[in-house]
């Protein structure tokens, strides 16, 4: 489809939007392109509605136009059968300190979701020439298979199932890379020494010869190690990290950032008419101001006069070296590291620390390949029934995100909406009907008077 400005407003049916980068997230399927098209349709595969799936249906088929997601399916199921399965299976004797249970680690370790996923998406990717349906039951099984539980149908939510499923594909990339890391550790220790034969000197080559080999036998070996195990490998599509920021307005002291992944992006919806998703991005990283909050550095600087007051008060010599010992590791924290107070020094009851005013801000510091976002419109009210919030909320094809000189760009793939009230309804995914590579089957479109 030609690039060109274009404009969509979601209305009041529309309980929710999930953007998926170059989506933004929202069955039955409908076509961004060409909707109207009959000979499009007939190209569709679509899923079967046996048992109220459409909050999972508009999902899948909205996955189905991510090529990015379809490319890290394919590298991540093909890893695991050329590295071979015994690299992931777990020993139920060796997995002490570990969280999951043995069969929920192996799970992640082996990719379940990950392989069924790769499958429906392959098949609602194929072309056929005509009208096809397929069951979304294997997709679901492996789901429950997963996490040891049934998928109930009553009254799910299309976002808590895709933060379900991309929660669980990025505990399953982290897993695998925890294990294939973990297998070079034993495939390292367990490599033999060199043998004696290439220490001594035989067939006339010298020590310094033999020294010179050993040293590039371990140059190459870690040459290897690193190829093996690279850190720069491009990740989970959609995991990103956001970062949120505070400042004393007193002090003007800024502790260390809290830093935390995101698989999706909820963004609340203004109670309002209509509004636009830059409005609703704004609402989520404007900087906002908390009262009543208790300042690391303003507490320190708070026991620094305290110590004083003490200080003069008192006349025996022990307290006040003491004191001014306490008053000079205090000072000295303060200009260092304000979050980590000394240890052997007693502070007064954090009750008494005075309160400031700070200021806090939010950003995403890695924005991720994929990007979902999920508007809520969800209304509560004490005593009273939540309720869906209307507002038409609109949005642009393609949507810039971060600073002038670190923008990045994403472009609408797909869409979610929801139709009815907030506790029932009906999901539609509307996707991009020409999906770029890498095609479920090759064929030979866009290709004049050839074939392949």
């Amino acid at each position: 489809m030609p690039d060109k400005p274009l404009t969509i407003a979601t209305y009041a049916a529309g309980a929710s939007l999930a953007a998926i980068t170059l989506v933004y997230v929202f069955a039955p399927t409908f076509f961004l392109d060409d909707s109207s098209s009959s000979t499009g349709k007939k190209g569709v595969v679509g899923l079967s509605n046996a048992a109220n799936d459409c909050f999972i249906n508009s999902i899948l088929q909205a996955l189905a136009g991510l090529p990015d997601l379809r490319i890290y399916l394919i590298r991540e199921t093909h890893r695991r059968q050329l590295d071979g399965s015994e690299i992931y299976n777990v020993d139920p004797e060796k997995v002490g300190g570990e969280k999951e249970t043995p069969w929920k680690l192996e799970g992640l370790q082996k990719g379940l979701v990950t392989l069924a996923l790769k499958d429906v998406l392959d098949k609602l990717n194929e072309r056929p020439i005509y009208r096809k349906t397929i069951s979304p039951q294997p997709f679901i099984r492996a789901m429950e298979r997963a996490f040891g539980a049934r998928i109930s149908r009553q009254q799910q939510d299309a976002q808590e199932f895709l933060q379900i499923v991309t929660e669980r594909l990025c505990d399953e990339y982290h897993a695998g890379k925890k294990a294939r890391r973990q297998s070079q550790r034993i495939s390292t220790m367990a490599a033999p020494e060199l043998s004696e034969s290439k220490r001594l000197d035989v067939a006339g080559h010298n020590n310094a010869n033999v020294e010179q080999n050993q040293r590039n036998d371990n140059e190459n070996g870690k040459a290897d190690t690193l190829e093996k195990t690279p850190d720069d490998e491009e990740g989970f599509p959609f995991e990103g990290k956001i970062e949120s920021q505070i400042e004393c307005l007193t002090c003007g002291f800024k502790p260390k950032p809290s830093v935390s992944t995101f698989v999706t992006l909820t963004l609340n919806v203004p109670q309002q008419s209509s509004t636009s998703l830059n409005s609703c991005f704004d609402g989520m990283l404007k900087r906002e101001y908390i009262e009543d909050f208790k300042c690391d550095r303003c507490r320190l600087e708070h026991a620094v006069q305290s110590k004083f007051k003490e200080l003069h008060r008192t006349s025996d010599a022990k307290t006040k070296e003491r004191l001014e010992s306490e008053i000079s590791k205090l000072r000295t924290t303060i200009d260092e590291d304000p979050e980590n107070p000394p240890a052997d020094v007693e502070l007064p009851d954090a009750k008494l620390a005075p309160k400031r005013r700070i200021a806090r801000h939010m950003y995403i510091s890695s924005f991720p390949k994929v990007l979902a976002i999920h508007l809520s419109r969800s209304l509560f009210a004490l005593g009273s029934v939540s309720t869906k919030n209307l507002a038409k909320v609109t949005f642009p094809e393609k949507l810039p995100l971060g600073g002038l000189l670190n923008q990045h760009k994403y472009r609408l793939l797909g869409i979610i909406t929801h139709k009815g009230s907030h506790n029932s309804g009906h999901y539609e995914s509307f996707r991009r009907q020409v999906t770029p590579e890498p095609y479920s089957t090759p064929h030979s479109f866009g290709a004049e008077g050839a074939y392949s």
